[in-house]
């Protein structure tokens, strides 16, 4: 039996699905062009990969002309936090922390890094006041 995947996106969908996210709208042609700078692929196999994010939901299509026309149909933040969220119950028994923890302590963080996840945990402090389950740390 085939255990199921961490994340319901293979990599070429992913790489697919960030060119449309650029472009706002996209052809296969214009997601083609968009990865021949990086690989060799061939333009039915984008096509496939197009075909397939929209039979899942990640992509809708009209027709112009005799060419069709694919536009995104969930947002980036949307996708992230799924897949991310899918991740995080796979891999760290549905822990946040042990997720973030895993990431500091094993990715080499700049120091501008650590200043944005400082900014954004202390966001989340300030978000969170008045909320009487929220634990004061300097008292």
């Amino acid at each position: 039996m085939q255990r199921p995947s961490l994340t319901p996106l293979g990599e070429t969908e992913m790489e697919v699905l960030h060119h449309v996210w650029d472009l706002g709208e996209a052809s296969v042609a214009d997601v083609h062009e968009r990865i021949l700078d990086d690989r060799d692929v061939a333009y039915t196999t984008v096509m496939t990969v197009m075909k397939k994010l929209a039979d899942k939901g990640y992509l809708t299509y009209h027709k112009e002309g005799r060419s069709y026309i694919y536009t995104p149909d969930r947002q980036p933040d949307d996708v992230q936090h799924s897949l991310l969220h899918r991740l995080m119950e796979k891999v760290f028994h549905g822990s946040p922390t042990a997720l973030v923890q895993t990431l500091v302590q094993r990715e080499e963080l700049s120091d501008e890094e650590r200043a944005e996840l400082r900014t954004l945990i202390d966001a989340l402090d300030d978000e969170d006041d008045g909320d009487p389950n929220d634990v004061d740390r300097d008292a």
